[in-house]
């Protein structure tokens, strides 16, 4: 696994410390690892403090290990040292998880939310997919959300192991995508390992204006049109591609519940069989 300079400087992922959260935390971790950035890692529930099992919380440094990113029996002080991580776990009381982690975010901004949207049953509710978006509305940051079950990934947390060679860049004429493309940009020259394809795709006759697409060593760009429903036309691109990712803009805090979340970036990432980033026009 190879590190660059840290674009991202802090990483929050939230867990309940399921199967779903664990395959989020996998790809939080490979993200602070490659960005050398701060990853705090919260809980919200019932307990808190002394009442809170620490050992439940994922290992960051068994699983560095186990990654082969740290020698066996390494100090917990390794995680900073050798890789330049400085993790932080954080346990709050809550009996709503949602406005728990919003109010978190208020008081500890973070530049990247990572969030599992897949739950059922006794699971916490951030973990169901609209849940996940309502944490998202409120951070004012990028947010990754990343599907469970057999969905596409990027980040295998048996391994350490990264997959990404195509990415998928949906725009509009309404929405400003340099920064979904940009940010895609980045992803494939920090994560990717040479041979990425990113494809900027628009619903429509014509594509809309686009900034400059920046060449590289480690990407490729593509651009494609489609037709019909831009939710539907944007998923059956993904699947065609079979995406590792999907980037898409949106307006930042005030309209991301109600322009973008609320219509076809919430739609995309619910049904989505990779992991969603959503980036801020702003950013």
């Amino acid at each position: 696994m190879k590190t660059r300079p840290p674009l991202v400087r802090s990483v929050l992922h939230t867990t309940d410390f399921s199967d779903a959260s664990a395959r989020a935390f996998a790809h939080a971790l490979a993200i602070s690892v490659l960005r050398q950035s701060k990853l705090t890692i919260l809980h919200v529930g019932k307990r808190i403090g002394g009442d809170v099992d620490w050992d439940d919380f994922p290992q960051v440094r068994r699983t560095l290990e186990r990654w082969k990113l740290l020698e066996p029996g390494s100090p917990t002080s390794a995680v900073l040292d050798e890789l330049n991580v400085k993790v932080s776990k954080r346990a709050q009381r809550g009996f709503n998880p949602i406005r728990a982690t919003r109010k978190f975010l208020e008081d500890n901004p973070h530049d990247l939310v990572v969030l599992a949207t897949e739950g059922s049953g006794n699971r916490p509710d951030w973990l169901h997919r609209s849940d996940a978006e309502a944490i998202a509305r409120g951070s004012g940051a990028m947010t990754l959300f990343v599907p469970g079950g057999a969905a596409r990934g990027i980040v295998s947390l048996e391994n350490g192991d990264l997959d990404l060679k195509n990415i998928l860049v949906p725009v509009d004429g309404n929405l400003d995508g340099a920064a979904a493309i940009e940010f895609a940009r980045r992803t494939a020259e920090i994560i990717g390992d040479g041979d990425v394809v990113i494809t900027v795709f628009h619903v429509g006759l014509q594509m809309p204006p686009l900034p400059a697409l920046p060449e590289g060593e480690g990407w490729t760009w593509q651009t494609s049109l489609g037709q019909g429903e831009p939710v539907e036309s944007i998923l059956a691109e993904a699947e065609k591609l079979q995406a590792n990712l999907i980037v898409m803009t949106t307006n930042g805090r005030d309209t991301l519940g109600e322009a973008v979340l609320g219509s076809t970036t919430e739609r995309v990432l619910r049904r989505a069989g990779c992991p969603v980033l959503a980036v801020p026009g702003g950013r």
